[in-house]
């Protein structure tokens, strides 16, 4: 069975913390056996979603064609003033289109939550706004999940981290998005 695992958070800024982040989480997904695509940066500055406007631009309808077809989800945000970033809430607006789908929304699939801030308080709300978001998008949201100080641990332009733990949490985040998929499918089948 192929899987693929959609990855969406990062800030606007090119390689930024949480982006790094993600990335390692999609490792995981990626050596568990999926593929992935990312979505990060500029594949997030979109317009403001509008459930009135029906047209997209390019950049939204790939957004809303990958997660129509996505096996798994990783999210991961900045915490800004204790919550989920506007660009990522943003491009989270558009699942709406994806309401009338067999399986609405993100009905049935794994999401693994990831927030990163520069304290501990607003990675904690963040992870905590994401997991909300997820069950409201009918998601499943994996059991770990990660609140990243940024302020304690550093990721490297390589892709490393300072903090080897981080690095394995963020992998095992990715791993159990395809987990649960793999399990998801064989019920389905069965």
């Amino acid at each position: 069975m192929s899987l693929t695992v959609i990855g969406i958070g990062g800030s606007i800024r090119h390689d930024s913390q949480s982006e790094r982040a993600l990335r390692l989480a999609l490792d995981g997904a990626q050596a568990a056996g999926a593929s992935t695509i990312a979505i990060t940066g500029p594949d997030l500055v979109l317009p403001f979603y509008d459930p009135s406007v029906t047209e997209r631009t390019e950049a939204a309808a790939r957004l809303v064609r990958v997660l129509r077809e996505a096996d798994g989800v990783v999210m991961v945000s900045p915490g800004y003033h204790g919550t989920v970033s506007g660009l990522v809430k943003n491009a989270l607006d558009y699942v709406e289109d994806l309401r009338h789908e067999d399986a609405p929304y993100l009905d049935g699939r794994a999401v693994g939550c990831v927030a990163t801030a520069q304290g501990w308080q607003a990675a904690v709300t963040t992870l905590t706004a994401l997991r909300s978001i997820v069950h409201a998008l009918r998601g499943w949201p994996t059991p770990l999940g990660a609140a990243l100080n940024s302020a304690e641990v550093a990721f490297e332009p390589d892709g490393s981290v300072s903090d080897p733990a981080v690095a394995g949490t963020l992998r095992t985040i990715g791993e159990q998005v395809v987990q649960f998929a793999l399990d998801r499918g064989a019920t389905r089948t069965a």
